[in-house]
């Protein structure tokens, strides 16, 4: 019963969250779709309200109060993340449309209409895995943080031995913060993840009418005909591990194949952290030192450009671009460091 409860509680604040995308959502198309999303939250709500011996008021809890709020601030698309960890269905309308394969017929806008769960999977493939995430940002975080701690305390006048030590220890105690926050915030969010399929595993099995219903909105809401988005919601909706699948991505915005891996993500991180903070410690493994602070630095910089270039694969923009943004934020960060670590030097003399 307790198990009814909670689920009723999920309808219902999906349904009210879904309400408020669709009054701020300037699409008439997409509005509308987050309108029945609404309805549709607030039917299946009505059945799961039968299995309950009283049904209680619903009032909005702070968390989708605050949603609400920011949904007057942010358009939709912003808040996407955030809905889809709320089951407000029907998030994936605001991914990108995929790259029109040969010969496959679309709404007219470019956008491929989905025939399979295969084609699904392909307008939805996540290339941005936690995993590779973890281990480019962990890069760049163990060079940006170790270069500056060692800018810091060489500016503290210390001697060689001393910033090894200090640049090792910073090493060490970085890799294993990082390793052990992606870990938990990869299997917190995996967790989530397979909390909200097993939740639309169970819907599709106690009303699966209802299920298609809903995938046939959303691919209405991308343009096609709704009489030949019912078809098609109702030939995936006959085969359960393909409905789930189709579910799952669609109404969720869920890749079930890319739900992220924890102690692939921890060992990434520590990983790449682990090589990011080596960098400027490489003059002074070499016996450099009086001048290893500024080979530290000529190395430092060069790899900081190097990343920023890197992850311009990720956005796009002029690599270039990204690598001289990335070697001037990451300068200056270690100068100030360098600067402070000097006046608390002076001033501990």
């Amino acid at each position: 019963m307790e198990d009814v409860l909670e689920r009723w509680r999920s309808e219902k604040t999906a349904a009210y969250l879904s309400s408020a995308v669709a009054a701020n959502e300037p699409d008439p198309r997409r509005a509308k779709l987050f309108r029945k999303m609404a309805e549709a939250a607030e039917a299946q709500a009505a059945i799961l309200a039968k299995d309950l011996k009283q049904v209680p008021g619903f009032t909005p809890s702070m968390r989708s109060r605050i949603m609400v709020f920011l949904l007057g601030i942010l358009p939709p698309r912003a808040m996407r993340n955030v809905l889809s960890a709320h089951k407000v269905r029907g998030i994936s309308v605001y991914r990108g449309r995929a790259e029109e394969p040969k010969g496959e017929k679309t709404d007219g806008s470019g956008h491929p209409w989905p025939t399979s769960v295969d084609d699904i999977g392909r307008q939805h493939k996540n290339y941005t895995s936690g995993t590779l995430r973890a281990g480019v940002f962990g890069v760049n975080d163990g060079l940006v943080s170790n270069t500056c701690l060692v800018m810091g305390v060489a500016g503290a006048g210390v001697g060689p031995s001393e910033i090894l030590l200090t640049g090792i220890a910073g090493l060490l105690a970085g890799a294993f913060s990082m390793g052990a926050g992606e870990f938990i915030s990869m299997l917190s969010q995996r967790e989530m993840f397979e909390h909200q399929i097993a939740q639309e595993k169970d819907e599709l099995e106690r009303y699966p009418d209802q299920e298609a219903e809903e995938l046939a909105l959303i691919y209405e809401a991308r343009g096609i005909p709704l009489n030949e988005a019912r078809d098609m919601a109702k030939h995936l909706i006959a085969n359960p591990e393909q409905a789930l699948d189709a579910l799952t991505r669609e109404e969720l915005g869920l890749n079930p194949e890319e739900l992220g891996s924890p102690m692939g993500a921890a060992v990434s991180s520590f990983l790449t952290f682990s090589v990011g903070a080596c960098v400027p410690l490489i003059p002074y493994l070499l016996g450099y030192e009086k001048e290893g602070i500024v080979i530290a630095a000529i190395l430092a910089g060069i790899a900081l450009f190097g990343v920023g270039s890197a992850l311009s694969l990720f956005s796009g923009k002029n690599a270039f671009i990204g690598g001289a943004r990335m070697l001037v934020v990451g300068s200056v960060a270690a100068a100030a460091t360098y600067f402070i670590g000097s006046l608390l030097g002076a001033n501990v003399a």
